[in-house]
């Protein structure tokens, strides 16, 4: 897949400014886009956009499919009273004023013939997440606690589940609708301003989704829905443990013999959203760590061969060409990139992880393949802000960027310049896409930053206090320029 010289910013919807108590779909996500034309670049990144519960992870949605109810602007929909909000989102407050504020919308406004439109041609997937939700208010407890004909999804129960709770079925179907109408408006104004949007797909799937509850017998769960296998990265360098994330594990054999269906399914999905999709944990389609569900840490697990060249054939042939971009940070084999060569994606490049080693790191933009297929990051949204990592670097990787960025042509005097630098350095690298954290641009630290792995609480959370962002964003616009992006 070919890419345009080009740059971008990478910025959750979440942290846009507005009268709500998050981020939202409105008048912020509108001016920011044009902000973004304006200075040149070409791609908003966003993080995976489905509904998040308990600890706001996008990575760890209630759906695979649908889009997130928090980010609806509800300043379309009429509301006009809205909680005072603190500089982050208070996802608290989220819960208890949003759901209210949108029941009443549904309740004022109701179910329009467009709505009915987007219900019939939506399907299945739009049934079994709505059915779901309403019965997660119902229970209050994951899909594999709630009582056993509904849990196993036996037609009687899930038929007097339907009747009973019509009301509620239908609030979080029509949620579904406003939500992709307001996205793709969003989207064809992106695409009036010559822009395009990134978005990203983990690669697993949470176990308290709905796709999980409507499709058990894709996944490696016993007879009461609990994971038998969960999946994980082995233990390395920086954990003796190893990362075991408690994602159900995939029946790969079962998959491939419905040719995908179910993955054809979910990049159609993605594809109505975005023009460019990151698949998180990119490694994990050519092989996978498989843990038993048993053990507390990753170390017991191993390795398992997924249908990884099959798949993306598959989606070949389906789109014509994969538009993915490969998160393929971590312990990369040969085999992982042979895949990733096989059908022409570009990987992902770290600036933060260019400075701890020698001239042979492969993160540093001389290194970088000849035709440019990659993206280069000053960070991601797991990583610490660039100020930030660079107040907690050792003075071997501060002496060694220092060096480095001089052989480029670029200096900084304090230490409030260093994102700008590692910008720089992106523009000017090889790299065919380069995109920026907002919080970069306006060289924040580590008070800005969006996720800590591994911590439960206090992420997601970051917030722009408002969008003056033309000084920032003119530099920006020189600087690409300049670098002919």
């Amino acid at each position: 897949m070919d890419l345009p010289r080009a740059y971008g910013i990478l910025l959750h919807p979440t942290s846009l400014p507005g009268p709500e108590p998050v981020g939202t779909l409105g008048e912020a996500a509108r001016r920011f886009l044009r902000l973004l034309a304006e200075a040149g670049g070409r791609y908003w990144q966003v993080l995976p956009l489905g509904p998040t519960g308990y600890g706001d992870s996008p990575y760890q949605a209630l759906s695979a499919f649908a889009g997130n109810p928090y980010l609806i602007d509800l300043q379309a929909l009429g509301e006009e009273d809205f909680p005072p909000s603190g500089p982050r989102v208070d996802y608290g407050l989220l819960y208890r004023w949003k759901w209210g504020a949108l029941r009443r919308a549904f309740a004022r406004i109701g179910l329009s013939e467009e709505a009915y439109r987007f219900f019939a041609q939506e399907g299945d997937w739009l049934w079994d997440y709505a059915l779901f939700m309403a019965l997660k208010d119902r229970f209050q407890k994951p899909w594999n606690e709630w009582p056993a004909p509904l849990k196993r999804r036996e037609a009687s129960a899930l038929e007097a589940a339907r009747k009973e709770l019509e009301e509620e079925v239908l609030f979080h179907a029509w949620t579904q609708w406003v939500f992709f109408s307001q996205w793709e408006a969003l989207k064809r104004e992106a695409e009036g301003l010559g822009l395009f949007l990134i978005g990203d797909m983990p690669l697993y799937v949470a176990l308290d989704s709905a796709e999980v509850w409507a499709a058990q017998e894709a996944f490696h769960l016993d007879e009461e829905g609990r994971p038998t296998v969960v999946a994980g990265v082995p233990p390395d360098y920086f954990s003796e443990t190893g990362q075991r994330w408690g994602n159900p594990i995939y029946r790969w054999d079962r998959m491939e013999e419905e040719g995908f269906s179910w993955w054809l399914k979910r990049f159609g999905q993605a594809l109505r959203l975005f023009h460019l999709v990151r698949l998180d944990h990119f490694r994990g389609l050519c092989a996978y760590w498989e843990i038993p569900a048993s053990c507390p840490t990753a170390v017991e697990g191993r390795w398992v061969r997924a249908p990884g060249e099959a798949l993306l054939a598959q989606l070949q042939e389906a789109f014509g060409q994969v538009p993915v971009l490969a998160e393929d940070l971590g312990v990369i084999t040969e085999d992982v990139v042979a895949l990733r060569e096989r059908f022409g994606l570009p990987g992902m490049k770290v600036l933060q992880f260019a400075f701890d080693d020698g001239m042979e790191n492969p993160f540093l933009p001389h290194n970088y393949p000849e035709d440019g297929r990659v993206v280069v990051y000053t960070g991601t949204h797991d990583n610490d802000t660039t100020l930030g990592w660079y107040r907690t670097a050792t003075p071997h990787e501060r002496a060694f960027l220092e060096r480095y960025l001089r052989d480029w042509g670029i200096v900084f005097r304090e230490e409030r310049e260093v994102p700008w630098a590692l910008i720089a350095l992106a523009m000017k690298s090889r790299a065919r896409l380069a995109v920026f954290p907002v919080q970069d641009v306006l060289a924040l630290g580590s008070e800005a930053r969006m996720n800590y792995p591994g911590r439960a609480e206090g992420n997601w959370a970051f917030r722009l206090p408002g969008l003056d962002l033309e000084e920032p964003f003119g530099r920006l616009r020189a600087l690409a320029q300049a670098e002919g992006r």
